[in-house]
């Protein structure tokens, strides 16, 4: 119950930190170390970062200019593969519901509302402001631009990262120049977030997110849940379900490990076909589900069941730490969508930048204007309806 009042009200601990963080950055006197506070924000920038980024350049040039010139190329296909998943998404909902990919945007104490999950969004979003934006940075060293500052923002419970280039440098510089420096930072979240997909090939929590054909490539695929008992007077015992049963439908749905469970939203009054294996034979039952007696208003079958997941084919890493875990695999997911996300053409987005960039010149300044708008309009309704169907099939959901 304790727990239930804490994340049903994230909110109003997330602007309780904010007053703590505003107090005392007050308090230390930031404003004087370059911090500019406002009620609903706190800026940090930095003149320094010019000279920083030289003197890494200087080390690691001959690794950023292959890396400036991937970036270019990996901007057309991000922004290509965001607009591909947001359509193909948007079809699937009329066509595939099953594959649906509901939506949310991330914000701690609104739709983030677990305290494990505000954390894991808290500890990943720095190490992926700072990967993104430095690679802008050096890049745009590279290029000779001019970064006059750099820094972070926090607005109460959004996070950003800049680098903020000499605005003349960055016009006179060559389209190719600024295609590169643009598309640097979304590139550095993808090749960060694929080499960090690597190492969790190992885990069995990045199942979680893997499509077919990957997931059965680098997976063991179990037959489904395995029944460790059964408790006494509910559905499940009373229908013959037994211990050792290995549970492969419920209500026609393919249930693989107690991940699938959870999506089942099973009612108490329900009755519903389930299907086992038991020593090797499958089995039919028809199952009521009854009221949890911890939590009013959720069905159970009535079994304890096997947590398993599924086995990594790459089984050898012990990944015995369960906050590791799940702080590597949010990592892995905020580093790769915020690359992809950040590739649409949106104005405040470095997609905009890229594809403004690229067709500038080809046509009249009004006529640019015109089509750049277009553009906006098109991705913002695209990626707006993603999350409206979402709302419409799950209703306003938190994570």
């Amino acid at each position: 119950m304790e727990l239930d009042f804490i994340t049903e009200n994230a909110i109003i601990y997330v602007l309780l930190a904010w007053v703590v963080i505003l107090g005392a950055a007050k308090a230390l006197k930031l404003e004087n170390r370059g911090v500019e506070l406002k009620f609903y924000s706190l800026v940090y920038k930095n003149r320094g970062v010019q000279d920083v980024l030289v003197r890494l350049l200087g080390r690691t040039r001959r690794g950023i200019i292959v890396f400036a010139n991937v970036s270019m190329v990996a901007g057309f296909l991000m922004m290509g593969f965001g607009f591909w998943f947001l359509l193909n998404n948007v079809a699937n909902f009329f066509i595939q519901p099953q594959s649906f990919a509901e939506l949310t945007v991330l914000i701690p104490g609104v739709t983030l509302t677990s305290i494990d999950a505000i954390m894991y969004f808290l500890l990943s979003i720095p190490i992926v402001l700072v990967m993104h934006e430095g690679a802008h940075g050096i890049v745009a060293a590279l290029e000779k631009i001019k970064i006059k500052t750099g820094g972070f923002a926090i607005f109460i419970a959004m996070f950003a990262g800049f680098v903020e280039p000499d605005e003349d440098e960055f016009n006179k510089a060559k389209k190719i120049s600024r295609l590169r420096v643009i598309g640097a930072g979304a590139t550095s979240n993808v090749i960060f977030a694929l080499a960090l997909g690597l190492l969790l090939l190992t885990n069995p929590i990045f199942a979680l997110v893997m499509p077919e054909p990957l997931l059965s490539a680098f997976y063991e695929i179990p037959d489904g849940v395995l029944v460790l008992s059964v408790i006494e007077g509910f559905g499940a015992e009373a229908a013959g379900i037994q211990p050792n049963d290995i549970i492969t439908h419920v209500n026609d749905v393919r249930t693989f490990t107690v991940i699938d469970f959870a999506a089942l939203n099973l009612e108490p009054g329900d009755v519903v076909p389930i299907s086992v294996l038991r020593d090797g034979q499958s089995l039919d039952f028809v199952v009521e589900i009854m009221e949890s007696p911890d939590e009013p208003g959720s069905g159970l079958i009535g079994i304890m069941r096997d947590v398993a997941l599924y086995k990594p084919v790459l089984d050898f890493i012990a990944w015995d730490n369960h906050h590791l875990s799940m702080f590597l695999l949010w990592l892995w997911m905020i580093s790769f969508f915020i690359g992809i996300i950040n590739m649409l053409p949106l104005p405040i987005l470095d997609g905009g930048k890229f594809i403004q960039i690229i067709i500038e010149g080809r046509a009249s300044e009004q006529t640019l204007t015109g089509i750049m708008y277009g553009i906006y309009i098109f991705t913002f309704v695209l990626f707006g309806l993603n999350i409206a169907l979402s709302y419409l099939k799950s209703g306003f959901f938190t994570i």
